[in-house]
């Protein structure tokens, strides 16, 4: 029986035994992720290719309810299976109760944005308070409940009054200025542009332009891969 030399002996070990760990590999790999599916690009496994969702963000809506414009928005955001933030006026609550009532029976956030949209640090500490107690008040009675969440005015707050009010201050990170540009194709470009997880979108459901704006942006971003939630569960995570 004809040897080989040593050399091509060591080569043949070597290559055998690369191909006894690339077929367990491969085999690990069909055991951890099932029978392979569509493939994407040169062949690959499409679970190679697949990304995670884009993110997590909240739409929150501020100085409604409106009477038109609100129970538009609320029936897109029903058709969609998204649930958003509003911060109420209290003043706006007259004559739109039943909005308030459906807000909470489909699953909304609830807060208060002060009894008349005054900015919260121009007066005394009692001005203020009596601001936010009586804008819970009205929602209260509405819904049974005080509202734990609490966006200033212009975002306007302060350590006296943080430490006076037991409620949590919720602001925001991405503002299209929606209420000064009321232009639907700037409001849904500035949105998309900037957008990122844990984005808290501002918008105000006074105005049928945010309101259209509004559902396009939820239509555009959930076929990214976004997911809407109400802004305590973002503040939560």
């Amino acid at each position: 029986m004809r040897k080989w030399p040593v050399s091509r002996r060591l080569a043949a070990c070597i290559w055998g035994v690369l191909a006894v760990f690339l077929t367990a590999d491969f085999c690990g790999n069909l055991r951890g992720k099932g029978a392979v599916g569509p493939t994407t690009v040169m062949g690959a496994p499409a679970w190679l290719g697949r990304t995670s969702p884009a993110g997590t963000v909240a739409l929150t809506f501020d100085d409604g309810p409106h009477a038109v414009y609100t129970p538009k928005l609320l029936d897109g955001l029903k058709e969609r299976g998204v649930h958003a933030s509003f911060f109420l006026v209290g003043q706006n609550i007259d004559g739109n109760e039943d909005i308030l009532l459906r807000m909470q029976t489909e699953g909304h956030l609830i807060g208060n944005h002060s009894q008349n949209h005054m900015q919260l640090t121009a007066g005394t500490l009692q001005t203020a308070r009596g601001q936010i107690d009586a804008a819970n008040r009205k929602i209260r009675q509405i819904i049974g409940y005080s509202p734990a969440y609490i966006r200033p005015p212009y975002g306007s707050w302060s350590e006296e009054l943080g430490a006076a009010v037991s409620m949590t201050v919720v602001l925001w990170n991405l503002d299209p200025l929606d209420w000064k540009l009321q232009d639907e194709e700037a409001i849904v470009r500035y949105v998309e542009k900037h957008v990122e997880n844990g984005s808290i979108i501002l918008l105000h459901d006074v105005y049928e332009t945010s309101v259209d704006a509004a559902l396009r942006i939820v239509d555009d971003l959930k076929r990214e891969g976004y997911e809407f939630v109400t802004v305590d569960e973002l503040l939560i995570e």
